[in-house]
């Protein structure tokens, strides 16, 4: 693979952040730039996180297990842009005024599990290297890791309550259904490893 494959991809999640700031920097993020800016941020938040829950069976269909080396970047860039749409929301509805913030999360279900994905995340990304395995073991460390599925529905839940107001649902339905797919897809090679497993077994 290309040494140049890492940077490039590095760059390419970089430019929805590049385009909003100049956006917001030139002011043409719409009638009400506060919703877009945050509503913006969020949509790369689900759209880098599909893409970080395709490295694996990307991987495994294609048969090139190099690109497992894209995961950590797509996902750490999952993070940043979650961060962002959180801090976007802190700062330009609430004014990063905590107790408000904090009374806004008990009281609106949708902000509650898009936080709570974020806490999830948050233990992702610090435990995203090299080092966090040894120091947690490979074991605890997948199992720690495998929520990222919990963290895709808890998100997709979010996005849902947030265009319910709006009956806007076309957009979460393609969502819906790639998660779905992705998460059938881990689920049918756990059940093959399984049975793989339990052939071996009967084997004299």
């Amino acid at each position: 693979m290309s040494p140049l494959a890492k940077p490039l991809l590095f760059v390419l999640c970089l430019l929805p952040f590049v385009s909003l700031f100049h956006a917001a920097w030139t002011d043409s993020l719409g009638a009400n730039p506060a919703e877009a800016l945050i509503r913006s941020l969020g949509d790369w938040t689900l759209r880098l996180l599909c893409l970080t829950l395709t490295v694996t069976p990307l991987r495994q269909l294609s048969g090139q297990p190099a690109l497992a080396r894209f995961r950590r970047m797509l996902g750490l860039f999952t993070f940043f842009y979650a961060c962002l749409h959180f801090l976007s929301y802190g700062w330009l509805d609430m004014g990063l005024d905590v107790n408000e913030i904090l009374r806004d999360i008990a009281k609106r279900p949708f902000i509650l599990v898009g936080a709570l994905a974020l806490l999830l995340m948050t233990a992702l990304a610090a435990t995203s290297f090299n080092r966090a395995v040894r120091w947690l073991g490979a074991q605890r460390w997948q199992w720690l890791h495998r929520t990222i599925y919990l963290i895709a529905m808890l998100a997709l839940l979010h996005f849902f309550w947030m265009r319910a107001g709006k009956n806007d649902f076309a957009e979460v339905a393609v969502y819906a259904a790639i998660i779905a797919v992705l998460f059938g897809w881990r689920i049918v090679q756990a059940l093959l490893r399984r049975r793989v497993a339990l052939r071996g077994e009967r084997r004299p």
